[in-house]
């Protein structure tokens, strides 16, 4: 009778993710769990982007920010896109014509505050979260229909 046990793989401690994917699935299932819940609370589109933009450290980051919001597609007048570029340390906040309404360019500051006041401490998710919430906070709730 062989005693030979397979080895397990060592359990996680720590921050999990890699450079490629900087979120766990539990991570990412939380923010998307915050994402919906902004969207259904304001009836405005969120999205969040992790990675470079501009295509390179050097890079124009703001136009980066805006072809990741234009690909959005039909969705894009209605979006928040909440981008952030650890390697370029950059936080950027785009919106749409229809959300621009309702998310002032000091609205977009305090979400980029809020983001820059978690990642800078380490906590990625968190810097996300503070920043969808914020914007989702200043965006207000959808007005009823039964009210106009």
């Amino acid at each position: 009778m062989s005693t030979d046990r397979p080895t397990l793989p060592p359990v996680p401690v720590g921050p999990q993710g890699t450079d490629n994917e900087p979120l766990t699935a539990s991570q990412r299932i939380e923010l998307d769990d915050v994402i919906a819940a902004a969207e259904r609370v304001t009836g405005l589109r969120f999205a969040v982007y992790l990675g470079e933009l501009g295509g390179d450290v050097g890079g124009d980051v703001e136009t980066g920010a805006r072809e990741v919001h234009a690909a959005l597609g039909a969705e894009a007048p209605v979006a928040a896109l909440l981008a952030v570029s650890p390697a370029q340390r950059v936080v950027q906040v785009v919106t749409g014509g229809e959300a621009a309404r309702r998310i002032s360019d000091r609205s977009a500051r305090l979400a980029v505050l809020a983001t820059v006041a978690s990642v800078s401490q380490g906590d990625l998710l968190g810097g996300l979260v503070n920043g969808i919430r914020t914007l989702a906070d200043q965006a207000g709730t959808l007005p009823e229909r039964a009210d106009w």
